[in-house]
């Protein structure tokens, strides 16, 4: 198999024609159908079913398709890391931040990381672990950063960099606001967030754990955006990491129900598939991600003695 086979392979994929696919890779339609046909024989198999509106994957072909981008993505590092180790500091980096991690840790992080990778073009992602799983083990992310998975499987490496605890927030003049405590709260509506596969696992166990009933999920959110929109115009609940009572987007919008009960919130990791060395520069950003957080927790403590 050569190479130009995986990435012709991928653009009929993506584009769902050869014509499409041909277009898009500046190539002719025979060539492209003849680099497609060398490969299915020489794999034995077919790729995709060809119809009158174009292709699609066969079984085979759906499961080719994770090898083939492991692949492209692969030959991508390889590539950007030879670069960077001869100091020629161009290349990209693929990571995904969660919320908090955008807020606490990523400016620090970008303005060290700019100063030495000027010209490494940053492709950031918005998400949790859940949404993108599939995007990190397939080699098109370099890391992740935010709350740990519960169930990351062998081939990823876990790295914690700090503990977290979580806050109710509702909209400034919410009724509910001055309750104490999750039995005051029972009867309200809430949103949760995507960091779990089962959005009821987030908010069942804690209320369970003092005897009462699941709360009511009626929405569910991916982004900062619906978050801030749907809890300052409604009279959702939501908890959040603490991280959010401080966020300049919500802070001045949204209050926080102090309840007595802890809240503790999954800790905040750097994420990364176990067999796939980082590129010099995603090695670095991992590095000032560490320092973003030693900081923080530096800060922490100084109010805690502050404090006291």
């Amino acid at each position: 198999m050569k190479l130009s086979q995986f990435r012709n392979f991928l653009a009929i994929a993506d584009k769902g024609s050869v014509r499409s696919g041909a277009r898009f890779l500046g190539l002719t339609q025979p060539a492209l159908t003849r680099s497609m046909q060398e490969l299915e024989h020489e794999l034995n198999v077919s790729l995709f079913v060809r119809g009158t509106r174009g292709v699609a994957l066969t079984e085979m072909g759906q499961r080719f398709e994770v090898r083939a981008r492991t692949v492209q993505n692969e030959v991508r590092r390889a590539e950007e890391e030879m670069a960077q180790l001869q100091g020629n500091n161009e290349g990209n980096l693929h990571v995904c931040l969660s919320t908090v991690a955008h807020i606490s840790l990523f400016p620090y992080a970008l303005k060290e990381f700019r100063a030495r990778y000027p010209n490494v073009v940053m492709d950031v992602l918005d998400g949790v672990y859940p949404s993108i799983e599939g995007f990190l083990k397939s080699g098109a992310l370099d890391c992740y950063v935010g709350p740990a998975p519960s169930q990351p499987g062998p081939e990823m490496i876990v790295e914690k960099l700090f503990d977290n605890t979580r806050v109710i927030l509702c909209r400034r003049g919410h009724p509910l606001l001055k309750a104490r405590s999750l039995q005051e709260l029972a009867d309200a509506e809430w949103a949760t967030t995507s960091i779990t596969f089962r959005a009821e696992e987030e908010l069942g166990p804690l209320f369970a754990q003092y005897g009462l009933p699941t709360p009511r999920l009626v929405l569910r959110a991916y982004s900062a955006l619906t978050y801030i929109s749907a809890i300052s115009s409604s009279d959702l609940l939501t908890m959040l990491p603490v991280q959010w009572a401080h966020f300049e987007a919500t802070r001045n919008v949204l209050d926080i129900i102090n309840v007595v009960e802890p809240l503790p919130a999954p800790p905040i990791c750097i994420v990364r598939r176990a067999d796939l060395p980082l590129t010099p520069a995603a090695q670095y950003f991992c590095d000032m991600i560490r320092r973003a957080s030693s900081h923080l927790e530096q800060a922490r403590d100084a109010a805690a003695l502050k404090r006291t």
